[in-house]
C-alpha cells in the first residue's frame, strides 16, 4: 500500500455502503445532486482523486493501480468490509479495476458513462484531444467540448452549472489533468472486463460520443452479470444534468441483486 495517498473522503447516510468514485478534473461533488437520495438507502462514501479537490498529490505521473490503491485506503479507513462500488467515466475504469484486485470487498460494480471496446479511431480522437490540450492549452480547449458533456437545452437553462464544470477542470492542476486524462484514453478493459464476477452495472446516455451505447453493450457483453441501462437523449455528465435518472437507477439495481 506504499503507493496509496490520503485522499479527502465524505461519509453521508447509512445502510450497506456504496463507493462512488468520480472522473477526470472533478471531486467529490461530482455526486452532490445524487447524494441525499442515495443516502436514504447506503452508506455513501464520496472523495477526491488525488491530485482533486481536497487531495494531495506527490508524483504527478500516477497510474490506474494507484489510484486503486487509493480506494483501498480509503475502504481501510472507513473500517467497511464490502460495499458497492461505482465510478463515473474514468471512475468507471476504477470501480472494476478494484473490483478485479480485491474481489473479496466487492458486492457490485457500477460503471457510469465509461468506456471499453475503442477502435482505433476512437483513440486517436481522444488522443488528438489531449495534443490539442497541451499545444493549445486546456481552457481553450475544453470550450468546445461543453457540447459533447452536456444537451443545448441543458447548456442554455443552466449556464452557472455548466460554468462551474468547467472551472472545475481549469482549476485543476495541469499536470494532473492531463496524466488523468491519458489514463482514461489509454486504459483499454474489454480484455479484462470478463474477470468481473459480481453484478454490474452499465449506464450511459443516448448521446454521448465517447462513452456511446454502442460501446457499452460490447462492454456487457463481456460481463457474466450485468445490466445494461440507456439514459435516452443525455451525454456525458448525466451526474449533474439527471440526477434522478442516475439515482433511481443504482437504487434499483443494487435492490435486485
Amino acid at each position: 500500500m506504499s503507493n496509496a495517498i490520503d485522499c479527502d473522503f465524505s461519509v453521508h447516510g447509512s445502510g450497506p455502503a456504496l463507493f462512488l468514485t468520480h472522473g477526470i478534473g472533478a471531486a467529490k461533488n461530482a455526486w452532490r445532486f445524487m447524494i441525499s437520495e442515495l443516502s436514504k438507502y447506503f452508506t455513501v462514501v464520496t472523495y477526491d482523486l488525488r491530485g482533486h479537490g481536497n487531495s494531495p498529490v506527490t508524483n504527478k505521473n500516477f497510474t490506474l493501480d494507484d489510484l486503486v490503491l487509493d480506494l483501498e485506503k480509503i475502504r481501510e479507513k472507513t473500517n467497511i468490509e464490502k460495499a458497492h462500488f461505482m465510478g463515473h467515466s474514468l471512475g468507471g475504469m476504477i470501480a472494476p479495476a478494484y473490483a478485479i484486485k480485491f474481489p473479496n470487498r466487492v458486492l457490485s460494480v457500477g460503471l457510469l458513462s465509461t468506456v471499453a471496446g475503442r477502435s482505433q479511431e476512437d483513440k486517436n480522437k481522444v488522443l488528438k484531444i489531449i495534443n490539442e490540450m497541451e499545444s493549445t492549452g486546456i481552457e481553450h480547449t475544453l470550450q468546445n467540448l461543453t457540447s459533447r458533456w452536456f444537451t443545448d437545452d441543458f447548456i442554455k437553462t443552466n449556464p452557472d452549472l455548466v460554468n462551474n464544470r468547467l472551472k472545475q477542470v481549469i482549476d485543476t492542476d495541469p499536470e494532473v489533468f492531463l496524466n488523468v486524462f491519458k489514463i482514461y484514453a489509454n486504459t483499454e478493459m474489454i480484455s479484462w472486463l470478463k474477470k468481473l464476477t459480481t453484478p454490474c452495472l452499465l449506464m450511459t446516455g443516448e448521446n454521448d460520443g465517447g462513452c456511446s451505447p454502442e460501446h457499452n453493450k460490447k462492454m456487457a457483453k463481456e460481463i457474466k452479470n450485468s445490466k445494461l441501462v440507456i439514459l435516452p437523449k443525455y451525454k456525458h455528465s448525466f451526474l449533474i444534468e439527471a440526477p434522478r435518472e442516475v439515482s433511481k437507477n443504482i437504487i434499483e439495481f443494487i435492490k435486485n441483486i
